[in-house]
């Protein structure tokens, strides 16, 4: 199982839970009702569900690909640490991850 850490964008923690390897951090973020649209529905085509991952976590994560890299370009509030969450399989490798919901335009309002 994969701890993940959600955290507020004023950086407090919003909540915790466990995950199974394999779980996309999009789809257990809408379970958990975090403020991510994810409107393009894993086509790629727009960066609704970006999320700013830990430095301490970071490394540990695939690196991104370059159409992703691009769609970040147009995100609001892109950290050196962003990464969009429909990217982003929990693995074993990870063993723990905690993202903050940087908030802005492209967020669901909370």
């Amino acid at each position: 199982m994969i701890k993940v850490r959600f955290l507020k964008a004023d950086g407090t923690l919003d909540h915790e839970i466990e995950a199974p390897s394999g779980t996309n951090l999009l789809d257990l973020a809408q379970r958990e009702g975090q403020p991510l649209e994810g409107a393009c529905e894993g086509q790629m085509a727009c960066s609704t569900c970006h999320v700013v991952v830990a430095k301490e976590d970071f490394d540990r994560l695939p690196p991104a690909s370059e159409e992703e890299d691009d769609l970040l370009d147009l995100a609001w509030q892109v950290r050196p640490t962003s990464r969009l969450a429909c990217q982003i399989n929990l693995s074993d490798d990870v063993g723990t991850i905690t993202v903050q919901m940087p908030g802005g335009a492209y967020n669901l309002d909370r």
